[in-house]
């Protein structure tokens, strides 16, 4: 990216967040967005007039106009943005780090608001290099099982030379787990349990035959 964050008090408090359910963002994860909502729009506006961030979560249920979030997100830095004809904004979000929401901002914008608290998770500033208990062929053994189950596919000749954490978090937010599945993964602590907790999802899915409808994102 072309700003580097260096420690959690580089990043800001005030974070305005995109609440969409089944998807999250990884630190250096990279996640495609088609925006066309008005609020959203409003919101990509701001965030590309300020310092591009935008935080990723996850609704937890309540009433459909005003869900309660998930405590933990990822803020994203826009890193590709185009407008549509139509009006429509297609932008790419870089995962930067993880945040635990603290509390709701009150706000005149249309979007949400929240006081992000990044210091339990200021090692998401750098890459992690836990990759010597990385198990290459047991992880990817567990991902062709689960491939097959749900008529899916990947590029295996990039999946066999991908470093560990690029791998697993691209992973975690592509493949169609459940919300609190894909909740789990982003609350792992480490890269290591992370790999741990998708290696168990896929093989307890591969092992109950999947259902084999929903797309890889």
């Amino acid at each position: 990216m072309a700003h580097s964050y260096l420690k959690a008090s580089d990043l800001p408090q005030a974070l305005p967040v995109f609440p969409l359910g089944g998807v999250i963002l990884l630190p250096r994860g990279q996640l495609p967005l088609n925006i066309f909502e008005p609020r959203y729009l409003n919101m990509i506006d701001d965030a590309m007039a300020g310092d591009r961030l935008i935080g990723m979560i996850q609704p937890s249920g309540g009433p459909k106009t005003l869900p309660s979030l998930t405590p933990v997100g990822c803020a994203g830095r826009i890193t590709s943005f185009a407008e549509t004809s139509d009006g429509r904004y297609l932008i790419t979000l870089t995962g930067v780090a993880r945040f635990r929401v603290q509390a709701e901002l009150p706000s005149a914008a249309p979007y949400r608001q929240v006081r992000a608290e990044f210091a339990a998770y200021e090692g998401d500033l750098k890459p992690d290099e836990d990759e010597v208990d990385f198990d290459r062929p047991e992880f990817l053994e567990a991902l062709k099982l689960y491939l097959e189950r749900r008529g899916l596919d990947v590029d295996w000749e990039t999946a066999e030379a991908a470093p560990p954490e690029a791998l697993v978090n691209s992973l975690a937010m592509a493949l169609p787990f459940e919300p609190a599945e894909k909740q789990a993964l982003l609350e792992a602590r480490t890269l290591a349990d992370r790999t741990g907790a998708l290696t168990a999802l896929m093989r307890i899915d591969a092992a109950e035959g999947g259902d084999g409808d929903a797309p890889l994102q």
